[in-house]
């Protein structure tokens, strides 16, 4: 039961981080800075760095302010690779 536990802990982190790389491509894309982001978002800009590195587990109306400030539609930051059996 732990190794479960374990594993899907480590799913999750696995999701985030690859979250995090897909928002820091549509950013840097843009040519925009982690503060410039934040202007156009409602969120800090230290929290955006966060979200790239993986760090932090975000809810769905952080998902849409990303969007928004990104000019993309929210499936579009969801549109990468992941493997849910590993």
């Amino acid at each position: 039961m732990n190794n479960l536990i374990a594993m899907n802990k480590e799913l999750k982190q696995q999701f985030q981080t690859s979250f995090g790389k897909q928002l820091e491509k549509f950013r840097v894309l843009q040519g925009l800075s982690y503060r410039q982001l934040a202007q156009r978002c409602d969120l800090d800009h230290s929290v955006i760095s966060k979200i790239e590195k993986g760090e932090v587990n975000i809810q769905i109306g952080t998902v849409l302010e990303l969007a928004k400030g990104l000019k993309a539609h929210p499936k579009e930051l969801f549109d990468f690779k992941f493997d849910l059996d590993e």
